[in-house]
C-alpha cells in the first residue's frame, strides 16, 4: 500500500517509548538524588541556596551530628529489635500455618482456608484489635506489634499454594522411610521453598522496618519507639511541638534530616542482594491449587 512505512513507525513508537521511560527515570531519580547530596550539604547552603542537586562544599556534619544523638541512636536499635524478632515470628507462624493447610487430610481444613481469606476482606477493626491488645497485656511491649501482625492473610495463601504444589510422591517416601510431618517439613519442604521463604521474608522485613501506626497506637514510651516514628518527628513540621517536648528540644539541621532518610534506607538496601536470586523467582510461585 503506497505511503505505508511500517518500519517509520516503529522508529517512531521507540523514540516515544524511550523518552517516557527516560522522563519516568528522572521524575525517580532526582528526588533521590537531591536528598542523596543535601545530606552532604551544609545548613547556610541549604537555606540560602534552596534547591539544588550538588552542593558546592561536601559535609559529613550532618551525619555525625546524627549519630551523636542518643535518641536516634535509640530509635534505630528498636527498629532493628523489631524487624528481626517480628520477621522471625512472621516467617515461622506463616510456614507453618501454610504448610498445615497444604495437608489435604487434616479435618476443618476448608473452613480453616475460608477464615484466613475472610480476614483479607473483613479485617477485626482498629478498636477490637486493641481491647484485644490491652486484654492481653501486651500494651506498651513489643509483642503487641509481633503478635497483631503476625501473619498476612495473603502471604499465607500465597505460601500454601506453593506447597500445594510440591509433588505427593516425596511425602509418600518419606513417610514410607519413617519420617514424620516435622522431618518431613524440615529436611525435605523447607529446603525446597528457599525461594517462597526468601520473598516473604523480604515483605516481612520491610513491614517491620516501616511500622508506624502499630507503634504509636500500642507504644506509650517514646524509649520503645522505632525509627519511622522517629522520622516523623523530625520530618513533618506539624509536628514540631509535640517533637520538641519528646526529643528534649533538639533541633536537627536538613541535612541531618536527610541523612536520616538515607540511613534508614541503607539496611534493606544491604539485604536486598543476598535475597535477590531467590526473591526473582519467588515472585512466581505460589499459584493457587486444591
Amino acid at each position: 500500500m503506497a505511503g505505508h512505512n511500517p518500519q517509520g513507525r516503529n522508529v517512531f513508537l521507540d523514540i516515544v517509548v524511550y523518552s517516557l521511560l527516560i522522563i519516568g527515570l528522572i521524575i525517580i531519580i532526582l528526588p533521590i538524588l537531591y536528598v542523596v547530596m543535601t545530606s552532604f550539604a551544609t545548613e547556610k547552603e541549604y537555606l540560602t541556596r534552596g534547591f539544588f542537586i550538588f552542593p558546592r562544599e561536601f559535609t559529613l556534619e550532618g551525619y555525625q551530628y546524627l549519630l551523636k544523638n542518643n535518641s536516634f541512636l535509640r530509635a534505630f536499635k528498636n527498629a532493628v529489635e523489631i524487624t528481626v524478632i517480628g520477621t522471625f515470628i512472621n516467617i515461622s507462624i506463616t510456614t507453618l500455618m501454610a504448610y498445615g493447610l497444604s495437608k489435604k487430610f487434616i479435618k476443618g481444613r476448608s473452613f480453616l482456608n475460608f477464615i484466613v481469606v475472610f480476614t483479607m476482606i473483613f479485617s477485626g477493626g482498629m478498636i477490637p484489635t486493641y481491647l484485644v491488645v490491652d486484654s492481653l497485656g501486651l500494651l506498651n511491649t513489643y509483642g503487641a506489634l509481633w503478635l497483631s501482625t503476625a501473619i498476612a492473610p495473603f502471604n499465607l495463601i500465597v505460601m500454601r499454594g506453593f506447597f500445594l504444589r510440591l509433588p505427593d510422591e516425596l511425602f509418600d517416601s518419606a513417610r514410607i522411610d519413617g519420617a514424620g510431618e516435622w522431618r518431613i517439613l524440615f529436611s525435605i519442604v523447607l529446603p525446597l521453598s528457599k525461594a517462597a521463604i526468601a520473598t516473604f521474608t523480604l515483605f516481612y522485613m520491610v513491614s517491620n522496618w516501616n511500622t508506624y501506626f502499630h507503634a504509636i497506637l500500642y507504644l506509650h514510651d517514646n524509649n520503645k519507639w522505632p525509627l519511622q516514628v522517629f522520622l516523623k518527628l523530625m520530618l513533618v513540621e506539624g509536628d514540631a511541638d509535640f517533637a520538641q517536648q519528646e526529643m528534649q528540644g533538639v533541633n536537627f539541621t536538613h541535612s541531618a534530616r536527610m541523612a536520616a532518610i538515607l540511613i534508614t534506607a541503607v539496611p534493606l538496601l544491604c539485604v536486598y542482594p543476598f535475597l535477590q536470586k531467590h526473591f526473582n523467582k519467588g515472585m512466581l510461585l505460589g499459584s493457587m491449587k486444591g
